[in-house]
């Protein structure tokens, strides 16, 4: 369920839904809750911050049904998951936590493999021409990439590389750098500290004029004026 909106659970379209106190005092436990024909009910919630999380989340169906064949690793995660959490065993949490981001992991790849719209990373990462490109430019942004690095990484021509990226991804592989920089650099400024230098360095920009210049260019706005807009926007929404 993208964004939390209230929904309910049932066993066929139209049936009628009990709330959550209801429910509970309608199916106390017992041993038939034992059985392995019982059916068992996982809830769990999984936050996403900045404009990467956002941009996953923006590109799933609000309502994402996953696959329970019995020999897809999806259902292998949700045994191990309600498996944990039957027992107080030492590191129990950490298990917990673990699994819950490889179930996410999983679930995002079936949801965005269906996706009409999925990004333009994920179309590039489904390609084994590209993903190993697109892998570096996410790990280490902050090299001065060329055109013709990145194809001869990719063991195509430049030509080649710039034409198949453009068909694949919808960009061309220096409007893709600088659009993943920049959204870099808008999780930066949301999320930590950083001074304007070390963002700068750490997206590949030689200085805090280059980057200020390309982010202006990006966003219409220089990037503390546009830190302090999204505060503004922040605290209105908490106070609402």
């Amino acid at each position: 369920m993208r964004g939390g909106p209230d929904h309910c659970i049932a066993h066929e379209p139209g049936a009628p839904c009990a709330l959550p106190d209801e429910f509970r005092s309608l199916q106390p436990a017992d041993e038939a809750a034992l059985s392995d024909r019982a059916s068992v009910f996982l809830c769990g919630a999984y936050r996403f911050a900045g404009d990467i999380g956002r941009g996953l989340v923006d590109a799933l169906p609000s309502v994402l049904p996953l696959p329970a064949n019995i020999d897809d690793p999806i259902h292998s995660v949700v045994a191990l998951l309600s498996r944990e959490l039957q027992h107080e065993n030492p590191g129990r949490q950490t298990v917990l936590d673990r699994l819950l981001d490889v179930l996410v992991v999983f679930g995002l790849r079936a949801g965005l493999s269906r996706s009409t719209t999925p990004p333009a990373w994920f179309r590039g990462a489904s390609d084994a021409r590209l993903a190993p490109i697109l892998e570096v430019i996410h790990a280490e942004p902050e090299k001065p990439w060329t055109v013709e690095e990145l194809a001869k990484l990719g063991h195509m021509s430049r030509a080649t590389f710039a034409r198949t990226f453009q068909q694949v991804v919808g960009d061309s592989p220096m409007k893709y750098l600088t659009d993943w920089r920049m959204t870099l650099a808008r999780d930066l400024l949301l999320t930590s500290e950083a001074t304007l230098d070390e963002i700068a360095a750490q997206i590949g920009y030689g200085s805090v004029y280059a980057f200020a210049t390309a982010f202006q260019r990006h966003h219409g706005q220089p990037p503390r004026r546009w830190q302090a807009a999204q505060a503004g926007v922040q605290r209105a929404s908490v106070d609402h």
